[in-house]
């Protein structure tokens, strides 16, 4: 994230932020609060020196859960703040699929894989494709996109997103 994004997500100055970030100035509890939510993370965690950029582990049981379409769980693997890249695991109940409409979000480049199960991805005006476990595609979050289970048994996919899509 960018100063100015983050700025303008902690409603705040860039040059307020960048003054914050070097320490030439101190930042009001209030402030604070916004600057953690915009980074997803807890204001205790701005104040965490522990070195954390080695490793992160996540436990299935913690993974967050994002709203999905009925039928469908969409679980955030990579932590917020988002880096680099991010990652998702989802869960398809046969039928069940990530919408009734194609979607985008951003410009960014991303890998769809199964790993259990059979889905079918439809994407922009191409011939929708049928993967089975250990498939994959790759294409541009701006190209509308949508996957469906409509086969028997409930399907796994990873979906791997660099760089992280904006909010």
């Amino acid at each position: 994230m960018t100063v100015r994004g983050l700025a303008a997500q902690a409603n705040a100055s860039a040059s307020f932020i960048s003054q914050l970030e070097r320490g030439q100035t101190s930042a009001s509890v209030g402030m604070l609060r916004r600057i953690a939510g915009a980074l997803g993370i807890t204001v205790a965690d701005l104040f965490n020196e522990e070195q954390t950029a080695g490793h992160r582990l996540v436990r299935r049981a913690e993974r967050p859960e994002l709203h999905a379409g009925r039928g469908s769980r969409k679980y955030l693997i990579s932590q917020r703040p988002l880096q680099n890249l991010e990652v998702y695991s989802g869960e398809f109940e046969p039928g069940a699929s990530t919408g009734d409409e194609q979607y985008t979000h951003g410009d960014s480049q991303e890998i769809l894989l199964v790993l259990r199960g059979m889905v079918t991805v439809h994407l922009g005006e191409a011939i929708p494709r049928r993967l089975e476990p250990g498939d994959s595609v790759e294409y541009r979050t701006s190209i509308p996109h949508r996957v469906v289970n409509d086969g028997d048994v409930e399907a796994e996919v990873l979906w791997i997103i660099s760089p992280p899509t904006p909010d």
